[in-house]
């Protein structure tokens, strides 16, 4: 378990906290492409780590995040009008292109230069894999963007989906790198074996040891985390989970299958963004495969897409039917992601668990690797010494992995066998 101030500082993100710095020195998702379509577009709220911008996509197509208040009076900008390369504040007209900058201000005289000393708090945007990202932290420090294998790939090969959880982003990354949890909370009846229902997962669907044990490896992306069952007497089923450093995890797939990334952004302490992105690395994903994503049985929420909320959320117990727990699954809630928000949304009580009360066992070791991963990164920043991830973006060209082993093989053949990709 963690200490009281532990927790606190890992859950703690918004302006001004250690975590929040640290989230800072990383590119991260901050909307999607579609909720800016067109240039001169409306201007959309977006709340992340704390902070309420106004992100908008200028008369050039580039897109900008500023601050949602204009440092003129504190109006709002969302209420700003987005013409010719600005976005104008409706209360006295002052103009902010997307580096922040004011670029007009038609209620001072004319030969005034004033504006020119007005910048609003903005944050540099890139697009990269069907998602825009930004950079939040000191601009000596901007790093590249990281070489994620999907925003190499042609539009056709992925696909991405947003969604919203009530919870602090640290309960979703936890459960992304706790492969033990797949053979209970994820269980659906069929005969006495889990039943695969997300892709790439056949042989977790012919599992029966459901204590796996788990290798952890630092990496200078984050870790590479294996959790080893036991298969038939001569081999192992292993499951290569990887961390990628700040927040974002690639499941467990099978060699030749579809991989996936999860990406976990907060918005503030108590609520998240989560991303998640399927791709196939050597050709466009199929209809079958998209329909199988659409379905929301596996590892997407069904939200509404005006606004990325779950449609099953805590409020209507997740649709959970006790019917179908008696019979069907092991939870009763219909899809993968919805049973993860069931657990992770009400851990201890509230959206940011208390991890003080936790009782943790041999299966958690992936959880407080994390853990240490993050808090001694904390404490290097605390000393002056800077994150070294963000600096090494090829590092983050990594695929996950799940294949059977001889047992004789060690660790570093799983996480060697298609998981890694650099040369």
């Amino acid at each position: 378990m963690l200490s009281k101030e532990e927790n606190e500082l890992l859950t703690r993100t918004g302006p001004g906290t250690p975590m929040g710095a640290l989230l800072r020195r990383y590119w991260l998702p901050a909307l999607l492409p579609e909720e800016v379509p067109t240039p001169d577009c409306p201007p959309v709220r977006i709340r992340l780590l704390g902070e309420d911008l106004v992100a908008l996509r200028d008369s050039n197509g580039q897109v900008g995040l500023v601050a949602a208040h204009c440092p003129h009076r504190g109006a709002s900008l969302f209420f700003g009008r987005n013409e010719d390369a600005g976005l104008r504040c409706v209360y006295h007209g002052w103009k902010f292109d997307v580096t922040g900058q004011c670029v007009d201000m038609p209620n001072e005289p004319a030969e005034s230069n004033f504006k020119s000393k007005i910048k609003a708090t903005a944050y540099p945007c890139c697009e990269a894999g069907g998602m825009i990202w930004t950079y939040m932290g000191p601009m000596e420090h901007m790093p590249e963007i990281p070489q994620l294998e999907w925003t190499l790939l042609p539009e056709s090969h992925y696909y991405v989906h947003k969604r919203f959880q009530q919870s602090s982003y640290l309960q979703n990354v936890e459960g992304e790198v706790d492969s033990a949890h797949v053979s209970f909370l994820h269980r659906s009846f069929g005969g006495d074996r889990l039943r695969g229902s997300v892709q790439g997962q056949t042989l977790l669907g012919q599992a029966t040891d459901s204590s796996p044990v788990f290798t952890v490896q630092e990496t200078d992306y984050g870790l590479a985390i294996g959790a080893r069952r036991n298969w038939e007497t001569d081999q192992y089923y292993w499951r290569i989970t990887q961390f990628l450093m700040p927040t974002y995890t690639m499941i467990p797939a099978e060699i030749g299958a579809t991989v996936s990334f999860t990406a976990a952004v907060p918005v503030d302490d108590e609520r998240m963004v989560g991303y998640t992105v399927t791709w196939h690395p050597t050709r466009p994903l199929t209809e079958t495969e998209i329909a199988n994503i659409e379905s929301w049985r596996g590892i997407y929420a069904e939200v509404d897409p005006r606004t990325y909320q779950p449609l099953c959320v805590r409020a209507n117990d997740y649709q959970l039917d006790r019917e179908k727990q008696r019979s069907e699954s092991f939870t009763g809630i219909r899809g993968i992601r919805e049973q993860d928000l069931a657990v992770q949304e009400d851990q201890f009580g509230g959206p940011i668990a208390d991890r003080t009360r936790e009782h943790l066992g041999t299966s958690d070791a992936a959880v407080i690797a994390l853990r240490q991963r993050l808090l001694r990164t904390l404490h290097d920043m605390e000393q002056g010494r800077e994150p070294p991830e963000p600096t090494n973006g090829a590092a983050y060209l990594v695929r996950s992995a799940a294949l059977l082993l001889p047992r004789s093989a060690p660790f570093a053949e799983a996480a060697q066998a298609g998981a890694v990709l650099r040369t």
